[in-house]
């Protein structure tokens, strides 16, 4: 073999797989491209991406068809090429060759590269590809044509749907790459699992209403809502289990000149809902019947509790705090290790704080108080202790009906022995959750 001839059996293999790895590379960058990314960019070399993506079937089959012909073709001059300078093994030495140079070069490598890459390398290779897909259009008909025999032989399964998880995996990565700021990727995550939640998630319980017999003067109903300051009160039968009505402050004060003072009259029926209505629901029925609170029932019947919109909306976009409101932190911190924590904060956010592991046992159990009674087993009295998995606590206040607060000291981990039930390892605290007041389950409206 000459010069001339060696050298064209190089460059004709260089050439081929080249373009083994313009297939490859191609073929990955489509896979990789984000539709939300490209949709964004309004760049017209984008939307040609999106329109190769909506014929994805043909643009794969020009793929496979180019890749598959440019690798028999480059195995076929390598074995001629390798054959021509070792008679004797050029064959085994072919094989061996190509298939490295082909991993490398035109598989591993440019794959790598359009992982890194993919909407700018399928921005770079679309007007190729569209040209190619033309010229083999006979081709991909063929193989539509056999994928369609296929799909009858053998049904595929049906589309399965993006579930609530993956979105929510989707807006941490958009917070990774700086894609949505923190606020923004809260405010995404709260609406995703808006439709999971459950009236009594939100609720407002019976201990915390305000409530007024039928029989109540107006006088009596003047002093309730000043001292209270809340906008609406319930109006109970005989008991706040016998809720009749719901009478607004703007009602109330319209009628207060007048001299036959009718409760009755100025209230408006209320609206019964279960405890495990969906809130998006609860929402669209309070929107429904133009009213802006629910009774929540339990299931005898009686009065577990209310919920408004101003809660359902808070449920999506954060608290929303007016004039009247009292900010209160359901966790304050002494020290590192040591924590002052409200008896209504949510049980499985303080769990979690303190990267305590919540027992099935535990799971229906919603707040820190009704977790403390039912660890202590009666209502206990302020200086009462107990220590729990990584947590040493103390009752530090208390009323008749429920614990008010208590103070949490984190331990340490404890390396020689564990203790199932009540020692475990421990880990403070994550620095967001100590310093941000702001966050939903760190403040509460009384």
């Amino acid at each position: 073999m000459d010069i001339q001839q060696l050298v064209t059996y190089i460059v004709a293999m260089v050439i081929m797989l080249g373009l083994s790895a313009v297939f490859s590379m191609t073929e990955t960058a489509f896979n990789a491209a984000s539709k939300s990314r490209l949709k964004a960019m309004e760049n017209p070399k984008a939307d040609k991406v999106l329109e190769l993506l909506d014929r994805y079937d043909d643009l794969l089959s020009t793929i496979l068809v180019g890749n598959n012909v440019v690798n028999i073709a480059l195995a076929s001059v390598g074995t001629v090429f390798f054959v021509s300078l070792v008679s004797s093994g050029g064959a085994t030495l072919s094989t061996v060759v190509i298939t490295i140079a082909v991993l490398i070069f035109g598989e591993l490598t440019p794959k790598s590269i359009a992982k890194d890459m993919p909407e700018k390398i399928a921005m770079a290779m679309a007007p190729i590809f569209s040209f190619l897909m033309t010229v083999l259009a006979p081709v991909n008909f063929l193989f539509r044509q056999w994928n369609k025999l296929m799909d009858r032989i053998i049904p595929g399964e049906e589309e399965i749907k993006t579930t609530s998880e993956e979105l929510l995996v989707l807006v941490e990565e958009a917070e990774q790459e700086g894609s949505v700021d923190k606020e923004e990727g809260e405010l995404l995550r709260s609406a995703i699992e808006f439709s999971d939640r459950e009236v009594q998630d939100i609720l407002t319980h019976r201990v915390d209403l305000e409530a007024v017999p039928a029989t109540c003067t107006k006088e009596e109903l003047s002093d309730r809502f000043i001292e209270s300051r809340y906008s609406r009160i319930l109006v109970y039968k005989d008991s706040i289990d016998d809720i009749i009505g719901v009478v607004h402050l703007k009602d109330f004060y319209g009628d207060y000149d007048k001299k036959n003072f009718n409760l009755k009259k100025m209230m408006t029926p209320p609206i019964f809902v279960p405890p495990t209505m969906k809130i998006d629901d609860c929402l669209h029925l309070l929107q429904q019947e133009q009213s802006s609170v629910a009774v929540v029932t339990d299931e005898f019947g009686g009065t577990q509790g209310i919920v408004t919109v101003e809660d359902v909306v808070e449920e999506l976009v954060g608290e929303i705090w007016d004039e009247h409101d009292e900010v209160e932190e359901d966790y304050i911190s002494l020290d590192d290790n040591t924590w002052l924590v409200s008896g209504k904060a949510d049980l499985e956010k303080t769990f979690d704080m303190f990267d305590t592991p919540l027992e099935e046992e535990l799971e229906d159990t919603q707040t820190v108080s009704g977790w403390v009674m039912e660890e202590l087993g009666h209502i206990p009295e302020k200086g009462e202790t107990f220590e729990y998995e990584n947590l040493c606590v103390e009752v530090t206040d208390t009323d008749s009906r429920r614990v008010v607060e208590i103070k949490v000291v984190v331990t340490a981990p404890d390396s020689e022995t564990e203790n199932s039930s009540s020692q475990s390892t421990s880990a403070q605290p994550s620095d967001e959750s100590n310093q941000d007041p702001s966050s939903p389950h760190q403040q509460e409206r009384r």
